[in-house]
């Protein structure tokens, strides 16, 4: 998937005192939404509306474009790395 994520979002959160438990009980972000986010998925642009006010930044402070052609050559790279260490 070329959107990624810079950040452990629900690190940040965390650190910004969003609980994933706090989260859940005030309702801000549901359970399916922070497994997504544990997973690396994409959520919803409200959901990344709220994590930004949240943690007061922008899209971009949290999410990044990587091309499909760097990814498959960065796990090409790693493939034969690890075949060569063998």
């Amino acid at each position: 998937m070329p959107i990624q994520y810079k950040i452990n979002v629900l690190s940040a959160l965390k650190t910004a005192g969003f609980s994933s438990y706090r989260l859940r009980k005030e309702k801000i972000m549901g359970e399916a939404t922070m497994q997504k986010l544990r997973d690396n998925e994409p959520v919803s642009w409200e959901n990344i509306s709220i994590i930004c006010e949240l943690l007061n930044c922008q899209p971009g402070d949290i999410m990044e474009y990587v091309s499909d052609r760097l990814i498959e050559k960065v796990n090409s790279s790693v493939k034969l790395n690890s075949i060569v260490q063998t």
